[in-house]
């Protein structure tokens, strides 16, 4: 081969091997260099962007929750799904209906529970009494069930959850239960601030006080005992366990009530309720008057000082007692 012929072959060959060290842009690349009007505009210099505004959390925005689509799907997964799970995983024992009789039922209410486990929102919206179970709004965790948008709208849609700030007092959260109260819809909070941790209680914060003392609506207080054990704090596999509800007599704060000692009040009715479960009614009744219920809280100590303190009050509640009867 004629030394052109070399050249020219070693010219081709060059060229190739460019050619091949091209690398065209991929289209992620080109999407992401996109342009107006393909883009948002590009900012003049100088200009401060708009802060970006936070959807989820205390300011997931879920009013469509409460509109009639969201309610009738609602309804009919409370009546068909809830109700069989609910039977058939807690078959709750429910007494002390009878103790809202004097309440007006067109006018809103806020109930009020101890919290054991997950399933007590389920459990609970099953048995509230119509019409309030109609329109009944459940506070749930902002920062349990509302960061991740596919749990918040499930927890909206099923629940008709709103969330609640639990770790601070929020402006927004208490302005949104206080308009859905004046609004017509009743509310259930659970005073503890989270699930109990060794199934023994926690002190009331004086949130659901405040609310209920500026909506001047009644608080019912509730205790619900057993589910602990079909949905304990840390599992997500449910079992079934027998579950006993108490529905106590409406409490109202007095004239110039502090939210504080409101809440403390309500506390010693829940743990009034508990003591009926406990014992019977006579008994707890008598305590409560002395001021003498035993705590929701438990003993100080260790923990299996408290672990012990727990499986003595669930052998007195597993003992045979006397009730009212039903009538």
């Amino acid at each position: 081969m004629s030394d052109a012929g070399r050249r020219r072959d070693s010219a081709d060959s060059s060229a190739l091997t460019r050619l091949r060290s091209v690398r065209l842009p991929s289209f992620s690349a080109a999407w992401r260099r996109r342009s107006f009007p393909l883009a948002p505009p590009a900012r003049p210099l100088g200009v401060e962007p708009a802060p970006e505004r936070p959807t989820m959390g205390i300011h997931y925005e879920n009013d469509w929750a409460r509109e009639y689509p969201a309610r009738a799907a609602r309804a009919a997964l409370s009546e068909t799904l809830g109700r069989g799970a609910v039977w058939g995983l807690a078959h709750p024992s429910v007494y002390g209906l009878d103790r809202l009789d004097g309440l007006d039922r067109d006018q809103p209410v806020l109930f009020v529970s101890n919290h054991h486990s997950h399933a007590d929102t389920v459990i609970l919206s099953r048995v509230v009494p119509q019409p309030w179970r109609r329109r009944l709004v459940v506070g749930a965790a902002a920062d349990h069930f509302f960061e991740h948008r596919a749990v918040a709208a499930s927890a909206s849609l099923v629940l008709n959850a709103i969330p609640i700030e639990r770790t601070k007092v929020s402006r927004r959260s208490s302005q949104q239960a206080e308009e859905l109260l004046a609004d017509g819809w009743s509310l259930m909070l659970y005073p503890e601030g989270g699930r109990s941790p060794d199934g023994w209680g926690r002190s009331f914060r004086p949130g659901a006080a405040w609310l209920a003392i500026r909506a001047g609506v009644p608080i019912v207080p509730i205790h619900i005992e057993g589910s602990g054990r079909i949905l304990p704090k840390g599992e997500w596999m449910p079992r079934r366990n027998k579950v006993t509800i108490n529905v106590g007599a409406p409490v109202r704060a007095q004239e110039g009530e502090h939210r504080r000692d409101f809440a403390a009040r309500v506390e010693a009715a829940v743990a009034a309720l508990a003591d009926e479960t406990a014992t019977d009614w006579w008994q707890a009744r008598t305590r409560a008057a002395r001021g003498d219920s035993p705590s929701l809280v438990g003993p100080d100590g260790a923990g299996w000082r408290r672990a012990w303190a727990l499986d003595d009050q669930r052998s007195r509640r597993r003992s045979p007692k006397v009730r009212w009867p039903e009538l």
